[in-house]
């Protein structure tokens, strides 16, 4: 009997083994998570070439662990794990206080370099351009931090950002950022690397006087929330017991009839006569219903501006959720994401009659992105 118990762990292991082998063949394979937002890996094409090169193998172990049974189980035990045993953010996202998820800081070797990518174009640009970069979620709400984690060095990059942009206009939102967080307001989601509509907002009002309009009153708005928002970084962390966020819809009723929202892509245009799209509720990933995203081309037309200026708009997934606000004070406004937009901007600006630029960018992905050196 008791050799018999020796064998047990073995035993039980090996069932494992088999059951998970039985479970891989037999289930069915997904073609998209919905926990991670992301299409999951298929089964590999096989030919000798690619056996050879090592790329079958490759593909093979990626194809297997995607389509391990019961994937989101062992994902979330591997996050919580980590986390038990003290390797808070081993896998890039800190768990932070009060339901936060955050990015770890970004390696900022490219942001001066980008930097210096957008300063010459300023210095060359017709008419002026500002910068407004937004600070990393984990710089602003710090008191949400672990107690170990790495240093958020935003001070330090801001200074030199300033520095180094002679001649554009550089909007420092830290300061303000910090004073609404401090106040209770939500400036960034918890499960998102996104500002909120309210932090969105706030980046709205401190550009006010710089490009010379006069911000509106919070209670100008009509705020509609919607529940169940999980994002980026929840869908990357692996914390599944993460409670959702909400995500805000700040309209100004002035502009229900006025604004036409273009959009042109791979060639295809559509119009919409609204900058929510809120048919991306009912998606896993519900931060689009800000101008559907990210697009090569958008242009938001409001015959009610407070102006007749045209807007430009270079800028990532930020801006998204700040250019609504931004409606109220210009005729047009056209957004480009160099990302996919490859025509030079500055043949933009003097087709379309340009009367400002404008670039959002997060400062983490101002740090990682390799689109601006096409930046003319």
């Amino acid at each position: 009997m008791k050799k018999a118990y020796k064998f047990l762990p073995a035993a039980l292991f090996l069932i494992f083994i088999v059951g998970m082998m039985v479970l891989f063949f037999v289930l069915p394979k997904k073609e998209y998570s919905s926990s991670e937002k992301r299409y999951l890996e298929q089964a590999p094409q096989f030919s000798f070439q690619s056996l050879l090169s090592g790329k079958f193998g490759e593909d093979f172990e990626k194809f297997l662990s995607d389509q391990m049974a019961g994937r989101n189980f062992w994902v979330g035990l591997s996050a919580y794990y980590n986390y038990a045993i003290g390797n808070n953010g081993s896998n890039g996202i800190y768990l932070g206080k009060d339901g936060y998820l955050v990015n770890d800081p970004e390696n900022m070797s490219e942001l001066s370099r980008n930097i210096g990518f957008i300063n010459e174009f300023a210095e060359k640009c017709p008419v002026d351009t500002t910068v407004l970069i937004a600070p990393s979620t984990g710089y602003v709400c710090d008191n949400i931090l672990p107690d170990v984690h790495k240093q958020y060095r935003d001070d330090e990059h801001f200074e030199n950002m300033k520095a180094q942009l002679s001649s554009a206009k550089f909007i420092d939102v830290r300061e303000a950022f910090k004073k609404e967080y401090a106040d209770g307001n939500q400036i960034y989601y918890k499960t998102d690397h996104h500002w909120t509509a309210y932090g969105a907002y706030t980046a709205y009002r401190e550009l006010g006087d710089v490009l010379g309009y006069t911000p509106h009153a919070k209670e100008d708005y009509t705020v509609t929330s919607y529940p169940d928002f999980y994002g980026t970084t929840y869908s990357s962390s692996g914390f599944w017991l993460t409670k959702p966020d909400t995500v805000e819809v700040w309209d100004n009723p002035a502009n229900d009839s006025t604004v036409i929202t273009t959009i042109t892509d791979n060639g295809n245009v559509t119009e919409q006569k609204d900058m929510f799209y809120l048919n991306h509720l009912k998606d896993d990933d519900k931060y689009p219903i800000y101008l559907d995203g990210n697009h090569p081309y958008t242009v938001i037309r409001n015959s009610a501006a407070s102006s007749d200026e045209k807007l430009l708009v270079i800028k990532d997934s930020f801006a998204h959720s700040m250019v609504p606000y931004l409606a109220d004070h210009y005729s047009e406004i056209i957004m480009v994401d160099l990302r996919y937009y490859s025509e030079p901007v500055s043949k933009l600006i003097e087709t379309e009659g340009i009367d400002r630029v404008l670039v959002v960018y997060s400062i983490d992905n101002l740090a990682t992105d390799t689109n601006l050196g096409w930046l003319e």
